[in-house]
């Protein structure tokens, strides 16, 4: 994504006017109206939004541009009947100062409402709460409370919200002492921990949870404080776009939107084991490549991303591909006899054949799915379907549409499956009683299995290639033309 060139008749700031930015933004001070800001938003029918390309925000995923911040500003801009114009920052520090400089209808990047920021900043509404942990890895030396933090010096991201609070905290314990950056993103710094290159860093909650499925060796030492929340900065110009906001956000909760958008990028995330993480990124290393060029052969043959083949594999198996359960499924799809017949598999131990089979047969539940899903929710419904059957996904079609609500989320299914295992409701249903929290789990552990697979492949491609760490889920974005 290339930034935005600076407005008509507007020479780029050079190295002067950079080094005035941090004068402006503590002072609080703005370039004149007339003079900096271009025709905004609904002059011009375009959202300008700045955001940063980290995991939480915006990056580049398997099916293009994606992210928690990302779904939710497009969301917006499609709301607004406006085309969605997205400047990439690389830093907080970048994000504030294109707000001060009216660069930017609003900023989208993960931010938190601090009084500090307040006091230069429009704020929307808040929409996340998140907490500030220290972080450090699992047994490497760490302070234990803000007493001992007095001898350490974590790296932490300039200009953060986890600055404004250390500053707080310095009152009360004048030796706390810490150093700023803005060469790595926090997601850089909970890798560098990770990698026993940092020592402590700081990182909201959501980036944390969201980064122990890739390197769970982080360990929280303890909250620097009480809860916040994040929100978006708006350009004070638009009074419209704030006053709309308003009643926007309430608007994608009541039409389950917003349940929709967070269930995709942090229910999973919710999920976290240790050990199996431990082993699974293990068996990554030592079964994995006996078997990837047969689900990327079959994921290219049936159109399948092949991670997430990879990833319903290791839930069924564990990629063992002798494995077989007291109800009769094998092989490393685990196969029942009737779907191995139907989809033309002779031997479901083989490893090749049981591959394909399962391939193929994914392949079809994902096009019988009904048409009122898209996007995740198509294939999380898909995956629950080969778990549990396409029959019980109709019947918790029907029985979210008799609770009143909307069957054409995944979030529904989540919601309605498990009732499929109580009397009352599976006696009126065709297809009758299912174990309905199973697939529910399943599809959560193969989106997980799959993003900590996706994850791993990067570090090592990175690893090989001996660069300094970057985060994995938030490659530098190529320029568009």
């Amino acid at each position: 994504m290339s930034k935005s060139p600076p407005p008509a008749g507007r020479r780029p700031l050079g190295w002067a006017g950079l080094l005035l930015i941090p004068i402006l933004l503590i002072a609080c001070d703005r370039p004149k109206v007339d003079e900096y800001l271009r025709p905004l938003t609904l002059q011009t029918g375009t959202l300008t939004v700045v955001t940063r390309n980290i995991p939480t925000a915006y990056y580049y995923g398997p099916e293009g541009e994606t992210g928690f911040e990302y779904d939710l500003v497009r969301a917006l801009a499609n709301d607004l009947g406006l085309k969605l114009k997205l400047i990439v920052a690389g830093s907080v520090s970048e994000m504030l100062a294109i707000m001060a400089g009216n660069r930017a209808d609003l900023a989208a990047g993960g931010l938190t409402r601090t009084p500090e920021r307040e006091r230069c900043f429009t704020f929307g509404p808040d929409y996340y709460p998140v907490r500030q942990q220290l972080v450090y890895r699992r047994g490497m030396p760490h302070p234990h409370n803000f007493e001992e933090l007095q001898k350490y010096e974590p790296l932490i991201l300039a200009r953060s919200s986890y600055v404004e609070r250390l500053r707080e905290l310095k009152k009360h314990y004048p030796g706390l002492h810490w150093r700023t950056t803005n060469d790595f993103s926090t997601d850089q710094l909970l890798e560098q921990v990770w990698e026993k290159e940092l020592g402590l860093t700081v990182a909201d909650s959501n980036i944390l949870a969201i980064n122990r499925r890739f390197y769970p060796e982080l360990e929280i030492a303890f909250p620097l404080g009480p809860k916040q929340t994040l929100a978006w900065i708006i350009n004070p110009r638009l009074s419209r776009l704030r006053h709309r906001l308003k009643k926007w956000f309430p608007e994608i909760i009541a039409d389950g939107r917003w349940d929709e958008i967070r269930e995709r990028y942090y229910s999973h995330v919710e999920f976290f084991d240790y050990v199996d993480i431990k082993v699974f990124t293990r068996r990554i290393r030592t079964l994995l490549p006996a078997y990837r060029p047969l689900f990327e052969k079959y994921g290219s043959r049936y159109r399948l991303p092949w991670t997430l083949l990879a990833a319903k594999a290791y839930q069924e198996s564990h990629w063992n591909p002798l494995a077989t359960s007291p109800t009769g499924v094998r092989g490393i799809m685990m196969l029942t006899e009737t779907t191995a017949v139907e989809m033309g598999v002779e031997n479901r131990l083989d490893p090749e054949q049981s591959i394909r089979g399962g391939a193929a047969y994914f392949r079809k539940l994902l096009d019988r799915v009904p048409a009122g899903y898209h996007g995740h929710d198509r294939w999380n419904v898909a995956l629950a379907a080969y778990n549990v059957g396409l029959g019980h996904i109709y019947d918790a079609r029907r029985l979210a549409r008799q609770r009143g609500r909307n069957p054409n989320f995944w979030l529904t299914l989540k919601e309605v499956l498990p009732l499929l295992s109580q009397e009352r409701y599976y006696k009126r249903l065709p297809y009758g009683y299912a174990r309905g929290i199973e697939p529910v789990l399943y599809v959560t552990r193969v989106n997980n299995y799959r993003e900590i697979l996706e994850k791993q492949l990067t570090i090592t491609a990175r690893r090989r290639q001996h660069r300094k760490p970057t985060p994995a889920l938030a490659q530098a974005l190529p320029a568009k033309p």
